[in-house]
């Protein structure tokens, strides 16, 4: 083999994996899936605490992190949400106060994602779309779990405040986007270079 056909190859195998990397980047896994949970209700106001977990198996580090559920419930108004890591870091999902009454049911396929455009406060039930966790400080966001290990269980915390209203967790799940795979792309990069100059120095 000559340099020309060497080089030939060489810039063939980059186009290959320049067009393979926007498909091996970033890496997205999702956990959980369907609870079909009763909501405890409290029998008066201060709240009592439903509490569902997922469970990691994969110590993966966590690059981005999105909180899917749905919640079958005649108040949403009752309900503040919280999601938890393993390692203890929570944040709020959504909660309200006395000065936000509102009357509405349910959150369908509610996404929590840091990246999306509207914040939860600005939604109304049954909140179906992608909507940011509520502002209750700047540190409140999602991307607190950033550079933390997946591996564990994963709590939603779900607070009833008010009696009477009742509902169940139909559905719960994380998703987590792990760093782009970069190494093993230039290992393999660098074993198919190593493998096009071999038969350079035996000729």
């Amino acid at each position: 083999m000559d340099c020309r056909n060497t080089v030939q190859r060489i810039v063939a195998i980059l186009v290959v994996v320049g067009i393979s990397f926007p498909v091996l980047a970033d890496p997205v896994y999702t956990y959980g899936g369907d609870f079909n949970l009763p909501i405890l209700d409290p029998s008066g106001p201060g709240g009592l605490m439903t509490m569902a977990a997922i469970e990691v198996p994969d110590p993966f580090i966590i690059r981005d992190l999105d909180v899917h559920i749905s919640i079958t419930h005649t108040s949403v108004f009752d309900l503040q949400l919280f999601v938890q890591s393993p390692f203890g870091k929570r944040i709020c999902l959504n909660m309200y106060d006395f000065t936000e009454f509102f009357e509405g049911a349910d959150y369908k396929q509610t996404i929590f994602d840091d990246e999306a455009d509207v914040s939860i406060e600005e939604g109304e039930p049954p909140f179906t779309g992608r909507f940011r966790p509520k502002a209750i400080d700047p540190l409140n966001r999602l991307e607190v779990f950033a550079g933390e290990s997946a591996y564990g269980f994963w709590q939603l915390q779900i607070y009833d405040m008010w009696p009477a209203d009742t509902g169940t967790l139909d559905s719960f799940e994380i998703v987590i986007t792990t760093p782009e795979p970069a190494a093993a792309i230039l290992l393999m990069l660098g074993v198919g270079l190593l493998s096009l100059f071999k038969p350079c120095r035996d000729t």
